[in-house]
């Protein structure tokens, strides 16, 4: 080839760039009619230690002793609401839930004398809220970052629990474990991604079975942990049993007390998106404590009442907010005019945000590859 046609193929290659970007642009920024139709009314906005914390203030709340109340927690709460009034009287204890002695050392911690001579002690319920979100990480050799927090901390809880014969325990999933992985380079010919529309339910059969069909390895993990509780539903626990179930938060949890959406984008202020025309369900983060409260007080209905209404232990639900879920740009529209516009987004393009992702990535496999590699035997002269 001649010296004047390479140099034309040169020229001519950013603009096939900037096209192919434009266009794959376009079809990643659309909001599809099949998700359309799940929300078909748009509303706007006119111009005039998070979920754990939740739990604690709901029992609170319905009148619980606040010395039968213990918080385990790597770190100590920090939030006002809870260093105030009866929450500050909730006894904490700073545990790993990844180490298994520390964790049964905390459940065996003596409880205070709150019952009076003769009544039974009270029956024991956990809450397991505990998780590392490692949302970034998707290949199969990170997997263990994950779960020594989310499966292996699950499963120092689940143990630790039947040891101290605890009655109930109710275990917050995600409904990202349904949430299939897809692919955004597109063909020129390719319409949208594949999976572009996902509808998430209870239905397992939704869940993905191979690691490389979920969106990331914390779903992974989350679906691991969620097996581990629904497997010990029932399983022998003191001189009892132990009912067990799941929540699936569907999909972001937001709220006061240190969300990492809503909130975290009111701290920021200035925010660079690239998501405005997905479409999701979201949940309050006092819905989703709720939703833990209702599903404790039915498992435990389900063994002291006879009643006509089926056992739903062993379970995972989907939760969501009522009604047709919101597009995170009409998330934005309404913090910037609730926050009198200092709330700011500013759309960057899709395509570029993944051309980006995939070379932070790729230097993250090859660091953690490098890391990992066994040092060269150092040898004296």
């Amino acid at each position: 080839m001649s010296l004047s046609l390479w140099l034309s193929l040169a020229a001519g290659l950013p603009l096939l760039v900037y096209l192919y970007v434009r266009a794959n642009d376009a079809k990643l920024a659309r909001l599809p009619p099949a998700a359309a139709a799940h929300s078909p009314h748009r509303w706007t906005a006119q111009e005039a230690g998070f979920l754990g914390g939740w739990i604690v203030l709901h029992l609170l709340a319905r009148g619980e002793d606040p010395r039968r109340i213990r918080i385990l927690d790597i770190r100590r709460p920090v939030r006002q609401d809870l260093l105030e009034g009866p929450a500050a009287e909730v006894n904490f204890c700073q545990v790993d839930i990844s180490d298994a002695a520390a964790v049964e050392a905390a459940f065996r911690k003596p409880w205070p004398n709150t019952t009076l001579d003769g009544e039974p002690e009270p029956a024991l319920t956990v809450f397991h809220t505990a998780a590392i979100i490692r949302f970034y990480e998707r290949d199969p050799k990170l997997q263990e970052y994950s779960d020594r927090v989310n499966v292996q901390g699950t499963q120092n809880i689940v143990e630790a629990a039947r040891k101290v014969g605890a009655q109930t325990l109710v275990y917050t999933s995600s409904g990202s474990v349904s949430v299939r992985r897809s692919r955004f380079w597109l063909w020129p010919w390719e319409r949208e991604p594949k999976f572009f529309v996902q509808k998430i339910g209870d239905d397992d059969a939704q869940v993905p079975t191979r690691h490389e069909d979920y969106f990331s390895n914390y779903a992974v993990s989350k679906r691991k942990a969620e097996l581990l509780v629904r497997g010990a539903d029932k399983s022998p626990s003191g001189e009892g049993v132990l009912r067990t179930g799941c929540i699936r938060p569907g999909n972001g949890i937001y709220g006061p007390g240190g969300d990492l959406l809503v909130d975290a984008y009111l701290l920021r202020k200035t925010n660079m998106t690239w998501i405005s025309s997905i479409m999701q369900s979201f949940i309050y983060v006092e819905n989703c404590s709720l939703a833990h409260l209702r599903y404790e007080e039915r498992l435990i209905d389900i063994e002291r009442v006879h009643t006509a209404n089926p056992d739903i232990g062993g379970q995972a639900f989907c939760v969501a907010d009522a009604g047709p879920p919101p597009t995170y740009g009409e998330i934005y529209r309404a913090l910037t005019q609730l926050s009198n516009g200092e709330c700011t987004f500013q759309d960057l393009s899709p395509t570029g945000m993944l051309g980006l992702a995939t070379l932070v990535e790729a230097y993250y496999l090859a660091r953690h590859a490098l890391l990992r590699a066994p040092a060269p035997p150092l040898r004296a002269r």
